[in-house]
């Protein structure tokens, strides 16, 4: 194939210290004239398409948004099918660890470099938070080189392996622990949510949705439906129709227990909601922390908090013994010596469900998950991490050798 003849343009000449130049002029990336010489007029032509392309490069990068204005745009882009609670984390973190550190560099002018470094603070947060913040920085930039935004995409090579701070592996509550747990509560506020969390299994943002109208107590066999999710955007609940995934709706049967403490509970309620404040509403984020404090106030966690004394404002640390009275609440009793958050309630649901040798599937719905990688990774860290169970399971493998 005969290679393309290149059409040289015919340039102007200027004479220099007696010496005969090649001349033309170009507008650069701010509209400026600038001279471009050479001994022939190839070099000058090579010169020139040089320039141009760099003038070209100069104004791409100029005229590309920040990375500030195009995560908004993604943002809103993402509004149209993404849940809302969805949309709200990825707002929160796409606004403090990407917008905060980056948002004023345009998006064409950003390197690998500078997204790792902008990664230093989130590498201090968990290990979930950092892949997601990864997740998001790949997310933002592949869309950005698909719409030409970018020419090249700088997070290609961003690996989340290994960054942020391991999460503790989950531990449920030992039977005994879930009993000391109700008897440090009984009566008071967060009762009805423990039990719930202990013997249902479901999320804290299911158990906050749940109204009596999902709540079975008359029928054979007792159960509550999971429909609705319980949401909170800037401080006031919003309920939601639309659930975390397909899986969490489902019906779960009540132990014993469960439904006659939901009996109880009904029977006095004056508000559609399972767990409501005082005036019947479902809570607030503020309102669910207090709710939760009257757990915290009664372990031995140390803590600390400040009064004013004489005009400073002094540090004091409480370290409470188990059994003890609280010096500023003779109604408060030190009798937890372990930590409980509202996710290791379901937690020890599940796990129990699994030590009482409930099939993977059933233990997949009832617990809501839509993969079954989630409920098999708990599955084997629980069942076969049991010396007991690890005996079982070997003497029926090695049972054909016994024979022989």
């Amino acid at each position: 194939m005969a290679k393309r003849k290149v059409v040289i343009p015919e340039y102007g000449t200027v004479m220099k210290r007696g010496v005969l130049y090649y001349r033309t002029r170009i507008k650069d990336a701010n509209g400026k004239l600038i001279a471009l010489y050479a001994r022939t007029p190839e070099e000058l032509y090579d010169r020139e398409i040089e320039a141009l392309e760099q003038i070209d490069n100069a104004t791409f990068h100029r005229k590309s948004p920040t990375v500030a204005e195009y995560c908004e745009k993604w943002l809103l882009m993402q509004s149209v099918h993404i849940r809302a609670t969805t949309l709200t984390d990825y707002t929160s973190k796409v606004r403090r660890h990407i917008i905060k550190e980056l948002g004023q560099k345009r998006m064409a002018d950003v390197t690998l470099d500078d997204i790792q470094l902008a990664l230093v603070p989130v590498s201090q947060k968990s290990a979930s938070v950092y892949k997601s913040v990864v997740i998001l920085y790949k997310s933002i930039f592949r869309a950005a080189k698909e719409s030409h935004v970018i020419d090249e995409n700088p997070t290609i090579y961003l690996d989340a392996k290994g960054g942020g701070v391991p999460q503790e592996e989950r531990r449920a509550l030992t039977d005994e622990q879930a009993e000391r747990l109700l008897d440090a509560i009984r009566g008071l506020p967060p009762y009805v949510f423990v039990m719930i969390g202990l013997y249902a299994g479901l999320r804290r943002e299911e158990i906050l949705a749940l109204q009596w109208d999902s709540v079975y107590l008359d029928t054979d066999t007792p159960y509550l439906t999971v429909r609705r999710a319980w949401h909170t955007e800037h401080n006031r609940p919003v309920i939601l129709t639309e659930l975390k995934t397909k899986a969490a709706e489902r019906n779960v049967p009540l132990p014993v227990c469960l439904a006659e403490c939901l009996k109880a509970a009904k029977a006095t309620s004056v508000s559609d909601y399972v767990v409501a404040n005082r005036d019947g509403e479902p809570l607030s984020y503020t309102q669910f922390k207090r709710l939760w404090q009257y757990i915290v106030t009664r372990t031995v966690k140390e803590r600390s908090y400040y009064r004013y004394e004489d005009g400073k404002r002094i540090k004091h640390t409480v370290t409470p013994v188990l059994g003890e009275k609280a010096a500023h609440n003779g109604k408060v009793v030190y009798s937890l010596d372990f930590e409980v958050t509202p996710h290791q309630l379901r937690h020890t649901y599940i796990t129990n469900l699994i030590h009482s040798s409930v099939d993977p599937k059933t233990v997949q719905y009832l617990a809501g998950h839509e993969s079954s990688k989630i409920t098999m990774d708990i599955y084997a860290k629980v069942k076969y991490n049991r010396p007991d169970q690890l005996v079982r399971a070997m003497g029926g493998a090695f049972a054909q050798w016994d024979a022989v």
